[in-house]
């Protein structure tokens, strides 16, 4: 029973409907050839299914009635089209079998009719008699008997994913969900949801086409699932919506209220923010130009919303633009002497670099205003170039500035990033002068030479130009602030160990000042004036707790120590002070002084040999003298010879110009061997074996050639070379001795090794004379042009 009252109205009427045996025993029966049709528009009838049917056209309405009256079995098939009266043509030729329930007449003069379907058929002719339409037909029956083995899962399948619709879909009825829920004959569920698909005519036309169970089950299954998933996807879409309508106007809700809360309190925090910028640019010394970039930014920044990404950029960028000190300086010392005092008490020598900040602060007392000058400070580490600046600033009156640029790699470090980038920063040079607050700091760029060249990142080393060039840095432009600033009056330091890997442009544009490495006399009075007194300081000592007298100091700088600067000095002091604080602490008896036997308790076994001359007179050894980026060192180079056909061999990790240095010595040697008193023919007969230790040391370069070339001759003529000579040069083929560099610090290296006496180019006496007396005492110099002079000079 179905009760019907929804649509009749008034008192509920129920009307009998058949059942899934009734049905099947009908469709059983005796189809007759011939059946009054029913067109039907815009839908398909199922078998088993009850649907109400609205008939307008008169021969509908006529067959209606009278089927309703005989209670006729009458045939229902689909029209392709929407045609008052249809031919053949018009109709599928599929139909359903159907039997009418009940009928009503409607108040506008049409009739609904209530009715269930029964069995397919194939409609063969149609004869458009009156008073309505007839039509020749046969069975059309399904194509099995008998149920597939699959059918209760696909019928179970079918009705999860029905029920699942019916839930989601805000269109689709809900009583059909339990009419599913109760309907047992799989051919009759199959049926009942195949009629109520949202699909279009011709697809639901073939559904009942279909003859076999399987695939017309399966068929229905797709057409639900692709309804189920667009159902889930407009959900999702339809949540999303509804989440993102909420949180605006949620957030709207809360901001208006934060905007009453502030404006009670006095004012949001971004009007204060901007308040606080135009407060503060009041008292900028900035040029026009500057002044009207500030408030054409801060314009933008008053036009951006306050929750706006951008707001934060913007807030930032006017920040740094008002906090950078335009135009304000500090005022500099012009008391030369108290200058220099400072200078002195703070460094040891160094008596260039003092001198080259005296003249310039003499010319700025005179001319009152000058450009800055950019100097280069290149030496051996350890030798105080990088505390030399903070120095200098003392001295002067100036902020101190320390930048270190040791494998910077990326352009923007210099220059920063445009300010339109995610995480955009200015360059480090203006941070710095931000966070010194004055526009003429003494900005020390350390380890000039570390800088990486060329990369992905652009070239650090070339965006230095424009900082270090007084041409240039007038006008210094930054990616981030995006607008010229004048770095003419900042005083740069940099500081190198080497000039070889600095850009030729760069170094032009600075003022270079060699610091060489410190003899032994300067570190003792260094190690006195400053290491001991600092290292004490340092741990928590009194100078009364601790003593170290000149023996020992000279002792450590002996022993302890090879280098040119004066950090492992620093470092072994710093050692024997803190055994003394060990023994304080303990409460240890001690003695005040400290003693050389307690070295080696203190320092462990010497680690350097300075006493590595020749001890005797030698045969194919002889001593070289090197420069290295830590200052001067001596070197041995060793010849031997052995039976065989005149080949040369060399070895001691030498790099390119050093072979070549070895081959043009042994060509010279070969081509005038009669004038150095060499058997002409040995050189077929004897290989030459060349090596400078130490052999896991790489080392290159011209200026052991003269060195090579020695050793060579003294193992063809068997004559010694003099133990206490060094030599240092580079040879042509011709047999000219070329000067080569590093002669102080090589001359140094030569001192702490006890060598008396250097043989150099005759071109670098001019070095020798530029030299203070102190470092060359005790020393004897050989100049030479060519290299027939030495077996003269050197050869016992």
């Amino acid at each position: 029973m179905i009760e019907f009252s929804k649509l009749f109205g008034g008192e509920p009427e129920f009307i009998p409907l058949l059942t899934e045996e009734d049905t099947i025993e009908i469709g059983g029966a005796d189809l007759p050839s011939e059946l009054p049709i029913l067109p039907l528009r815009g839908n398909v009838f199922f078998p088993s299914v009850v649907i109400p049917i609205t008939a307008g056209r008169e021969k509908s309405i006529q067959l209606i009635k009278e089927a309703y009256r005989k209670k006729l079995t009458i045939g229902v098939v689909a029209q392709k089209n929407d045609v008052d009266d249809p031919d053949y043509d018009d109709l599928y030729k599929v139909g359903t079998a159907a039997r009418i329930l009940k009928t009503l007449n409607m108040p506008d003069g049409t009739t609904m009719v209530i009715m269930q379907g029964i069995e397919r058929f194939k409609l063969d002719s149609l004869n458009k008699s009156e008073p309505y339409w007839k039509g020749g037909v046969t069975l059309y029956p399904d194509g099995a008997k008998d149920l597939p083995r699959n059918a209760q899962a696909l019928v179970a399948a079918m009705k999860d994913i029905y029920l699942k619709l019916l839930k989601m879909s805000p269109n689709l009825p809900t009583d059909p969900s339990f009419a599913i829920q109760n309907i047992e004959n799989p051919y009759f569920l199959l049926n009942y949801v195949a009629s109520h698909l949202e699909v279009n005519l011709a697809e639901k036309q073939k559904l009942l086409e279909i003859n076999d169970f399987t695939r017309r089950t399966t068929k229905v299954l797709s057409i639900l699932s692709k309804e189920l998933q667009m159902q889930e996807v407009k959900l999702q879409i339809q949540q999303k919506v509804s989440t993102d309508l909420d949180k605006q106007q949620r957030d709207y809700f809360l901001t208006q209220q934060l905007k009453t809360i502030q404006e009670e309190l006095g004012g949001s925090p971004s009007d204060q923010a901007i308040q606080e910028l135009i407060e503060k640019s009041k008292d900028k010394r900035w040029n026009k130009e500057v002044d009207e970039l500030f408030h054409k930014e801060l314009v933008r920044l008053e036009r951006t919303h306050s929750q706006s990404p951008d707001f934060s950029v913007q807030l930032n960028y006017l920040n740094f633009l008002v906090e950078l000190p335009w135009n304000e300086y500090t005022n500099d010392n012009f008391d030369l002497n108290k200058a220099r005092k400072i200078l002195d008490a703070d460094h040891y020598g160094l008596d260039k670099v003092k001198e080259r900040i005296i003249e310039y602060l003499a010319v700025l007392k005179l001319k009152g205003d000058m450009k800055s000058p950019i100097l280069c400070l290149v030496g051996p580490p350890g030798v105080g170039k990088t505390s030399l600046g903070k120095s200098i600033a003392k001295a002067i009156g100036r902020q101190y500035i320390r930048m270190a640029l040791g494998g910077l790699n990326d352009e923007s470090e210099i220059r920063g990033h445009r300010k339109t980038y995610i995480g955009a920063m200015p360059g480090r040079i203006l941070k710095s002068i931000n966070k010194a607050k004055s526009s003429n700091p003494v900005f020390v760029l350390d380890e000039i030479d570390k800088v990486n060249g060329m990369s992905i990142n652009g070239d650090p080393s070339a965006a230095m130009l424009e900082v270090l060039d007084p041409e240039q840095n007038t006008a210094f432009h930054d990616n981030y602030l995006d607008i010229d600033y004048d770095l003419s009056r900042v005083m740069f330091l940099a500081t190198a160990n080497t000039l070889n890997t600095v850009q030729p442009a760069l170094i032009d544009r600075m003022e270079v000042i060699y610091i060489p490495g410190y003899i032994h006399e300067e570190k003792m009075q260094i190690a006195k004036k400053h290491l001991i007194p600092k290292q004490i300081t340092d741990h928590g000592m009194k100078k009364t707790q601790i003593s170290i007298s000149d023996s020992v100091i000279s002792k450590v700088i002996n022993d302890y120590t090879r280098e040119s600067g004066v950090r492992q000095l620093e470092k072994m002091i710093a050692k024997i002070v803190r055994f003394r604080a060990v023994q304080l602490a303990k409460d240890e008896k001690y003695d005040k002084a400290i003693k050389i036997d307690e070295l080696q308790k203190i320092l462990g076994l010497p680690i350097a040999e300075h006493d590595m001359h020749l001890e005797h007179d030698t045969v194919g050894v002889v001593t070289g003298l090197a420069w290295t980026a830590v200052g001067g060192e001596i070197l041995f180079v060793e010849a031997s010879t052995s039976k065989g056909k005149g080949t040369l061999t060399m070895t001691g990790s030498l790099g390119d110009v050093m072979k070549e240095s070895a081959t043009l010595a042994y060509e010279y040697l070969k081509a005038h061997a009669e004038i150095l008193n060499v058997d002409p023919n040995i050189f077929d007969n004897v290989n030459l074996h060349i090596h400078v230790p130490e052999g896991a040391t790489p080392k290159d370069g011209p200026s052991a050639g003269i060195t090579m070339f020695t050793a060579m001759l003294s193992i063809f003529t068997n004559r010694k070379v003099k133990s206490k000579i060094a030599m240092t040069g580079e040879i042509t083929l011709r047999g000219k001795v070329l000067p080569v560099g590093g002669i102080r610090e090589k001359i140094l290296a030569a001192k702490r090794s006890k060598i008396t006496d250097i043989i150099l180019s005759e071109q670098n006496r001019k070095d020798i004379a530029d030299i203070k007396e102190e470092y060359i005492e005790g020393l004897s110099f050989h100049f030479i042009k060519e290299m027939k002079e030495i077996p003269e000079l050197i050869l016992v």
